[in-house]
């Protein structure tokens, strides 16, 4: 027997059962999550539990039978899904002739569910006592008595019986153009739709399939692109399923006017500065997507819609509408972290989002933390707790993006800090400093900015190499490049961060030093859902026009810590000097090798290889040994971003040096 079904425009259906419904392309329903399915500890089992039987309505108790079907769990939770009688099971019906209504409405979606998974010739009934209701039949009055056989005494007993049968495989695969002039759109379409002869004829499969040929059409600059047609023949007996796409391309277009719509209290000529699509460009859902991501880092921003026009323009290009909501203007908030080698620090935080309305941010800090002891004292009791073991940092940084509506921002920045840095062993430095920056931010990209200021700092270090008061007065220029698909959780493309900051003595510097300083990162998927990602990153430093005890100890070069090598403290990592003691170096090299496994979607697991050290000559001379560490990862990832937890182990530790180092906090590593 050979059935032949064709489905039209596939946003235009809705209602139909069976395999028009299947294949009608529509997105799936949505899974209901049930916490009774999790049994966890028998705390959710009494939903599970029907109401009590009573003389005013007729409480029942469903049960599903699949029989020997391999994946019955599966299928049960799609029936489940699917069933009204699932999801009404705690509302009892006031009689039988209600419930036998509510079990025939269950039948078409159920059958539905098996066929969307490919169990074409799948059994379906629903029985109570012997009574039987099928597919396409109505209930009758032996079903009504059944039913009502059970009133005041117990729950009805309901059993949903499938026999789902084979899964039908896709057998031959076509797709086809609609008349159009011109090259085809897609030189090998079965290779984009990713059917194969011998697949499973899901619904999944192919809504899979249309998504991808659309999605082709659509990079290819066909904005209009989409399926219009598909032609699916099942054969009940081959158990097979032949099926044809017909596609509609649409012409080639660009980008037609850019329209700004809703922005709340936010300039639109603040929004329009942060796209960088013209009227005339290719059309691209990629610089859409990029477009989004580029208005959305405008802190004042809460959410961007942007909108294609339903048809192009005359110029044949399709016009863009972008809406913006704002986010809430003020915020307050704290923070925490632990290191087991560098201790605990807090931090509390308030920003403004629109100072002035024009998108401008205000953000002050305060943050307060651990100063580990560097005399070879410990603290062994709460007494030996002094004033001096602990540190604070207190910033502020304002930003007014898009000056006069061009693509220049204006940052200013400043801080004051007192730190101390190192180890028991090794000594390390103590600090007082203050530094105030401002700047112009030119984007030319939402990947590429370069950047220009002015810097000046006054403060005090001290360390095994003497005390150094100084003053410096710098220019720093900058320039970064971003092609990443996420701030805290890149899978794809490149970061690279590159600045040079001449101090020279005649700005007003009392110690004329040129500093240098870059970056590099790398992710790359290797699988299309970025399950399991590659990253790496190298990072450079080198100061010159001084000797190492004129530079200020803040401004030498350290390695070792949470952003830098794991598995050693923070700033640890640097040649020593009188006394054995850190003195820090004046050029630096690090590395870092990452491998991020997605065990599941919330949990991943990531080995990692980390090594660095600084050196005491401007550029890197080798006689300083690479210091190196190896651990293990574990990442939860959440709407915001992944929470990293990581245990590193120094591979070549000093003497002294701790086995291991735990590391908490939100984001990747790098």
């Amino acid at each position: 027997m050979r059935f032949w079904c064709r489905v039209g425009h596939a946003v235009a259906l809705g209602g139909g059962y069976a395999l028009a419904a299947l294949l009608s392309l529509q997105a799936a329903p949505a899974r209901a999550f049930d916490l009774s399915s999790l049994d966890v500890f028998g705390l959710f089992t009494k939903k599970d539990e029907p109401p009590a039987p009573s003389a005013s309505t007729l409480p029942y108790r469903l049960e599903f039978d699949l029989g020997e079907a391999e994946n019955a769990k599966a299928l049960t939770r799609s029936l489940q899904d699917a069933s009204l009688l699932y999801r009404l099971r705690q509302d009892a019906p006031p009689d039988g002739e209600t419930l036998s209504r509510r079990m025939a409405s269950d039948l078409n979606p159920m059958l539905d569910a098996l066929w969307s998974q490919g169990y074409f010739n799948a059994d379906l009934e629903i029985v109570v006592d012997g009574a039987t209701l099928s597919v396409g039949a109505e209930p009758n009055a032996a079903l009504v008595r059944a039913l009502e056989a059970h009133r005041n005494r117990e729950p009805v007993p309901i059993t949903v019986k499938a026999r789902p049968g084979r899964v039908f495989e896709l057998r031959k695969i076509e797709v086809v153009e609609r008349d159009e002039a011109g090259p085809p759109a897609i030189a090998d379409p079965l290779r984009v739709s990713r059917l194969n002869a011998g697949d499973p004829a899901t619904a999944a499969a192919l809504r899979a399939a249309q998504a991808a040929l659309v999605d082709h059409m659509r990079a290819q600059s066909r904005p209009l692109a989409r399926v219009v047609e598909l032609r699916p023949v099942v054969d009940h007996a081959a158990g097979i399923m032949d099926v044809t796409y017909v596609l509609a391309p649409g012409p080639l277009a660009g980008f037609g006017e850019i329209a700004i719509g809703q922005t709340d209290e936010i300039p639109p000529e603040v929004v329009r500065s942060f796209i960088y699509l013209e009227p005339g460009d290719p059309y691209s859902p990629k610089a859409l997507a990029d477009t989004r991501r580029s208005i959305a880092t405008i802190p004042a921003i809460g959410s961007v819609r942007i909108r294609e026009g339903e048809k192009l323009d005359g110029a044949g290009n399709l016009p863009i509408f972008v809406e913006v909501t704002e986010r809430p203007k003020r915020l307050l908030g704290f923070s925490a972290r632990y290191s087991t080698i560098d201790g605990p620090a807090v931090k509390t935080y308030w920003e403004h989002r629109n100072l002035f309305g024009g998108a401008e941010r205000l953000r002050l800090e305060a943050g307060i933390f651990f100063a580990p002891r560097i005399d070879g004292t410990k603290i062994q009791r709460f007494g030996d707790f002094k004033e001096s073991d602990i540190g604070g940092r207190f910033a502020f940084s304002f930003m007014k993006p898009a000056l006069g509506g061009s693509r220049n921002d204006w940052l200013l920045d400043g801080v004051a800090t007192r730190e101390r840095v190192g180890i028991n062993r090794y000594g390390g430095y103590t600090a007082r400093y203050g530094n105030l920056a401002t700047a112009i931010r030119h984007r030319f990209s939402d990947t590429f900015s370069v950047q220009g200021g002015i810097e000046v700092e006054r403060g005090q270090t001290s360390d095994v190499l003497g005390q150094v008061t100084y003053t410096l007065v710098g220019v720093p220029l900058s320039v970064k490049y971003d092609s990443t698909d996420s701030l805290l959780d890149p899978t794809r493309g490149f970061r690279a961060t590159a600045s040079f900051t001449p101090y020279p003595s005649f700005l007003g510097s009392t110690v004329g030093i040129y500093q240098t300083k870059a970056s590099l990162s790398a992710y790359f998927a290797l699988d299309e859902d970025a399950r399991y990602v590659l990253a790496g990153r190298v990072g450079f430093g080198s100061i010159s026009g001084a000797g190492l005890g004129e530079i200020p100890a803040t401004r030498r070069f350290y390695a070792g810590g949470g952003g830098s090598v794991r598995g050693y403290a923070y700033r640890s990592l640097s040649p020593l000097g009188p006394f054995n003691q850190l003195t820090g170096g004046r050029s630096l090299l690090e590395a870092s090798l990452e491998a991020r496994i997605k065990v599941t979607d919330t949990i991943g697991i990531v080995p990692f290889f980390d090594a660095g050290t600084a050196f005491e000559t401007s550029l890197p001379d080798g006689k300083e040994r690479l210091r190196m560490a190896a651990g293990l990862g574990l990442r939860y990832y959440t709407g915001i971003g992944p929470i990293r937890v990581d245990v590193a182990a120094p591979l070549n530790p000093r003497k002294g040096d701790r086995p291991a180092a735990l590391y908490v906090s939100i984001g990747q590593a790098f």
